[in-house]
């Protein structure tokens, strides 16, 4: 446990305590739940921009990025 070893197995109780008197006992749990989804969603962001982005080969944008035609 990584904050066992850092503030020792008192500081771990001391900062559980203070946690259930601030957020209450039924709060513990939903505020749990909403750091969960949200690690989750973070990774799946992750994911997303690692993957190549295919969108950009389109033929809007292959247009755009030609040079325009000067035929004067």
């Amino acid at each position: 446990m990584f904050l066992g070893e850092i503030f020792g197995m008192d500081g771990v109780i001391v900062v559980v305590v203070v946690g259930v008197l601030l957020f209450g006992g039924a709060a513990i749990p939903k505020l749990a739940k909403n750091l969960g989804s949200a690690k989750s969603e973070f990774e799946k962001g992750l994911r997303e921009s690692k993957r190549p982005d295919t969108s950009a080969d389109t033929p809007e944008t292959l247009a755009e990025t030609r040079a325009p035609d000067t035929d004067k």
